[in-house]
């Protein structure tokens, strides 16, 4: 299967417009862990996503504590070379070895970097990262000294391109000063539109490509969610503390989740792929990273990667978001003569 595919900006690399995101990969345990996960499911899913056409996976160190990239690495291993996907992971969030239910501690040190990538490359199993990216910011250090910190990591041929994920406009002009920045990879859904206002025009004006977390609202924008999927979600699954899988907001989201489906119907296609579509048609939005637990639900949304939505199905999109007042950011881009899109 033959997926669509762009560049990420100006960094070489080529990607498909949906990249397999392997979170849930890493398990439960831990503090942002989704609840318990085979690792034999795991790989019987990023196959399945390959095999489909998916030509990239994101990770991080984090996640699972190192073992979702453990289970990459075990992917890896078993492919041809020429089968293998791109890789693309995080470092800067360091965890308590004594206490892994504790939240990490942001660290994007030189040193932490550093010892950070070293590791990455041991449990991926890799001599090079594709894609390398700061994963939240660092009040601590002045993001110039880690910025240089990655610019020698990439000239001593340990990563191949640069990247960093929640990072604002302003720290992206930082980076920028020191050397280009490869990608960013922000939250954005119809439910988190916040990186529409400043983030994602920023990057299309800098040929920085945007890989986007979440546009499925982790989970929410699924045919499949209730309220009373949230109160059986497993203890240690980080959505049971987080505001938009609460009252009120989760009463909104779930109403705007069900506006999608007269648009899903015409589409002949899922709920979640619409919401997938819909990140995807913002000017300057490069792919869209998706999970899965199963081969199943890499099913339930492959398709958002062919859909074109068109001028009426944004339109009913955006009074949808209006009338349900769910989460924050633009609703809906404007089209200009300096730019065939541009946000409202």
């Amino acid at each position: 299967m033959t997926l669509p595919n762009l560049p990420l900006g100006n960094s070489g690399l080529h990607i498909t417009r949906l990249g397999f995101g392997s979170w849930a990969v890493g398990g439960g345990g831990w503090s942002y862990g989704w609840g318990p996960q085979d690792d034999a499911a795991s790989l019987a899913t990023m196959r399945h996503a390959l095999e489909l056409g998916i030509n990239w996976i994101d990770t991080a160190a984090i996640y699972g504590l190192g073992h979702s990239e453990e289970v990459v690495g075990q992917l890896i291993r078993e492919l041809p070379r020429s089968e293998r996907p791109l890789i693309f992971t995080k470092c800067g969030l360091v965890w308590d070895e004594r206490d892994p239910m504790k939240a990490p501690r942001r660290d994007l040190s030189p040193d932490s970097i550093r010892r950070e990538c070293e590791a990455s490359l041991r449990r991926l199993g890799v001599e090079r990262i594709d894609l390398y990216q700061f994963h939240w910011p660092d009040a601590g250090t002045p993001v110039e000294d880690s910025w240089a910190a990655m610019v020698k990591l990439i000239e001593e041929g340990k990563v191949r391109a640069a990247g960093v994920s929640n990072f604002d406009a302003t720290l992206l002009e930082r980076c920028e000063t020191l050397r280009r920045v490869d990608s960013l990879q922000p939250p954005f859904s119809l439910i988190d539109r916040a990186a529409a206002e400043k983030e994602i025009p920023w990057c299309a004006s800098h040929d920085t490509g945007v890989i986007c977390y979440s546009p499925m609202q982790s989970g929410l924008l699924t045919e499949s969610f209730t309220a009373e999927r949230v109160a059986a979600l497993a203890e240690d699954d980080w959505r049971r503390r987080a505001t938009e899988f609460q009252e009120p907001a989760l009463g909104h989201n779930l109403t705007l989740r069900d506006a999608l489906q007269p648009i899903a119907q015409r589409h002949e296609t899922s709920v979640s792929c619409i919401a997938i579509a819909w990140a995807l048609s913002w000017p300057g939005v490069s792919g869209a990273i998706v999970g899965a637990r199963t081969p199943k639900q890499v099913d339930g949304w492959i398709g958002a990667a062919a859909i074109e939505l068109t001028r009426r199905d944004l339109d009913e999109i955006a009074a949808a978001i209006w009338d349900t007042k769910a989460g924050t950011g633009p609703s809906r881009f404007r089209r200009s003569r300096a730019l065939k899109r541009d946000v409202a």
